[in-house]
């Protein structure tokens, strides 16, 4: 079970540069320990679901949407915007702008997906920032896991696969960075029918089993363009990060205390890629829930985790 929802107690725009305003807010105990999620995506942008992994007597929690989704601005689905100034290492210099403004020292750091690659990185250059770290739906980064994602899942979904491809004009190249032309073009045909071709491909891979109709909610055309352009633009440039980079200097995490927590059933981020982390990050503990999926049915053990470190 989750916690009880919550509103923030303060929120903000944070100038972080390039440009850039980032969008936080503070909820829980401002007394608290302090705790940040990083959100998934690249391009998710938080949400009101991620406050209530947080017991809000215990815990001061920060949330913040990445640059150019969420609320934060200039936004990805403005016309025309220019996202060279949005890598991995422009979100981990946000994080410590935003720290230092709100004069937290060390927080506790949870991600998911895309947000526990970067959790990771972050706890990387700045082990002296995180207290502990609760990681979900893992991803490290490697290479192969984008792959994967793009071309590899195709096997388990081959219809919607079919689409997916069909959707670029030489599926032979680079998928992520044919998809990001077509995104960033300037014609709202071109840039809206790719946007809804990618995230097809993103509802194909996000069932159990692959590539299974459920009826949700429309992606909202403002999200799903901005989310569409954020994933294609660091999936095509391989997130900024050097193959099994955090896999290899994991074990200098050995004195953060952590939880790593999968579904068995993600299979957007199969089961080895959270062994591979545990295997590297000495002292950590390895959560494997029966059922799980990517981002469903592991809420309890994140609560559990989180609650963990509590105070």
């Amino acid at each position: 079970m989750s916690h009880p929802e919550i509103e923030p107690y303060d929120h903000g725009m944070l100038d972080v540069g390039d440009g850039h305003h980032v969008y936080w807010e503070v909820c829980g105990n401002p007394n608290g320990k302090p705790a940040v999620v990083v959100h998934g995506g690249p391009g998710s942008g938080c949400r009101p679901r991620h406050r209530t992994y947080f017991d809000p007597e215990v815990y001061r929690v920060v949330l913040f949407d990445q640059r150019n989704c969420g609320r934060s601005a200039p936004h990805a689905s403005e016309p025309v915007v220019d996202l060279s100034a949005n890598t991995t290492d422009h979100l981990l210099r946000d994080m410590e702008q935003l720290r230092e403004h709100l004069g937290i020292e060390k927080w506790l750091v949870f991600g998911g997906s895309w947000g526990a690659v970067l959790s990771v990185t972050y706890a990387l250059r700045h082990p002296e920032r995180v207290s502990e770290m609760v990681i979900t739906a893992v991803a490290t980064g490697r290479h192969s896991e984008i792959e994967w994602l793009i071309r590899g899942f195709g096997a388990l979904a081959p219809e919607a696969y079919e689409r997916f491809r069909a959707g670029v004009p030489d599926p032979g190249e680079d998928i992520s960075a044919a998809y990001h032309r077509l995104l960033m073009d300037p014609d709202p045909a071109v840039h809206r029918k790719a946007a809804e071709d990618w995230c097809a491909w993103e509802d194909a891979i996000a069932t159990v089993p692959p590539g299974r109709d459920v009826e949700h909610e429309p992606w909202e055309p403002r999200f799903q363009l901005a989310f569409a352009r954020l994933v294609t633009h660091y999936f095509s440039n391989r997130c900024w990060v050097e193959d099994d980079e955090l896999a290899r200097e994991a074990h200098a995490l050995k004195d953060i205390p952590g939880v790593i927590v999968h579904g068995q059933l993600d299979l957007s981020a199969l089961a080895g890629n959270p062994w591979v982390l545990h295997n590297a990050w000495e002292g950590s503990e390895l959560v494997i829930v029966e059922r799980g999926a990517h981002g469903t049915g592991t809420t309890e053990a994140i609560v559990a985790a989180i609650d963990e470190f509590s105070p």
